[in-house]
C-alpha cells in the first residue's frame, strides 16, 4: 500500500511520471506549445526511447512535424537533481550530436539535418539568473549573428522570478510541475493544463502503470547497490597501484578530489571509477 500512496502523490517533476506522461503524443505536443509558445503539428513520439525501453528512465526523445512538414527533433528530459547542474551545457551538447548521428543516414547530405532542440525542465535555477526559461544559440561572438545551425538548447527553471517576461501558461506549467495536485491546477486556471492534469491523474490511478513503477523502483535500487560494489573494487584497485607507486600525497586526497580521482583512473587505465 505505501508504494501505491507514493506513485499515486508524485509530482510531474519525478522523472518517471514525467516520461510517463510524455510518452502520450497529445501531452507532449501540448507541453512544448506552452515551452516554445507557438502551435505545434503533429506529435510522433519514438517507441524506441519511450519510457519502456529508456535505460535511465530520464528523458523522453520526440519526432515532431510541424505545419511547414520539416522534421524536427527535440529531447525533452527533467532534471531534478542539482548536483548535476554544472554537467547541463555538456550533457546538451552530448544529446545533440547523438540527435545529428542518429538522424543523419550513411551518404546523406548534412543539409539533411533536421532542426534539433534540447529542453531540459529543471526544478533548480541552473544558471542563477532567476530567469524562467534560458535560451541559448550558436552565434557569432564578432557580430552577433546566429550561425543558423538550427540547434537550440532551452532550460527551464521552475524558481523563475520573472514571470512578466514570459507567457503565463509557462508559468503556470512550471508551477504545475513541482505540485501536481487537484487544487493546483485549478488555481492555474488554464485549460491546457487542465488537460496534462487529467493525463497524470489517469496515470496514477492506473495498475499498470503503477506496476512499471514498482519495476522502476526495484530496478533502480539494484543497480545502485551493483554500482556501489563495482566502484569499491575500483577504489580498492586505484588505491592498491598508488601505494604502489609510492604516490601518498594523492592517496591522502583521492576520496575529496573527483577530478584527481577521475585522472589517475584514466592514468591507470580504470575508467569506471567516478
Amino acid at each position: 500500500m505505501e508504494r501505491k500512496r507514493n506513485f499515486q502523490n508524485l509530482d510531474l517533476s519525478n522523472a518517471f511520471l514525467f516520461a510517463a506522461a510524455m510518452s502520450d503524443p497529445i501531452t507532449c505536443s501540448l507541453v512544448l506549445e506552452l515551452i516554445l509558445d507557438r502551435t505545434m503539428g503533429t506529435v510522433m513520439v519514438q517507441s524506441e526511447k519511450s519510457i519502456l525501453y529508456s535505460s535511465d528512465f530520464r528523458s523522453a526523445r520526440l519526432d515532431v512535424y510541424i505545419s511547414e512538414n520539416v522534421r524536427v527533433d527535440y529531447d525533452l528530459e527533467m532534471e531534478n537533481r542539482i548536483t548535476d547542474k554544472n554537467n547541463l551545457p555538456k550533457r546538451s551538447r552530448f544529446y545533440q550530436a547523438q540527435m545529428d548521428v542518429e538522424a543523419l543516414k550513411p551518404g546523406e547530405d548534412f543539409s539533411s539535418l533536421k532542426p534539433s532542440y534540447v529542453i531540459f525542465i529543471c526544478t533548480f535555477d541552473p544558471f542563477g539568473q532567476n530567469l524562467y526559461r534560458y535560451t541559448y544559440e550558436n552565434i557569432c561572438l564578432e557580430t552577433g549573428a546566429p550561425l543558423g545551425d538550427g540547434t537550440r538548447k532551452i532550460y527551464l527553471n521552475t524558481k523563475g522570478k520573472n514571470s512578466g517576461e514570459v507567457p503565463e501558461g509557462l508559468v503556470s506549467f512550471l508551477r504545475y510541475v513541482e505540485n501536481s495536485t487537484d487544487e493546483c491546477a485549478q488555481e492555474c486556471g488554464n485549460s491546457v493544463i487542465d488537460v496534462i492534469h487529467g493525463r497524470v491523474k489517469a496515470l496514477k490511478h492506473s495498475r499498470e502503470w503503477e506496476a512499471k513503477f514498482m519495476t522502476f523502483e526495484e530496478w533502480v535500487k539494484a543497480e545502485k547497490q551493483e554500482s556501489c560494489i563495482f566502484g569499491e573494487e575500483k577504489i580498492l584497485k586505484l588505491v592498491r597501484v598508488l601505494l604502489q607507486d609510492n604516490r601518498l600525497e594523492e592517496l591522502s586526497q583521492i576520496s575529496e578530489d573527483t577530478a584527481l580521482r577521475e585522472r589517475l583512473c584514466k592514468e591507470y587505465k580504470l575508467s569506471d571509477i567516478v
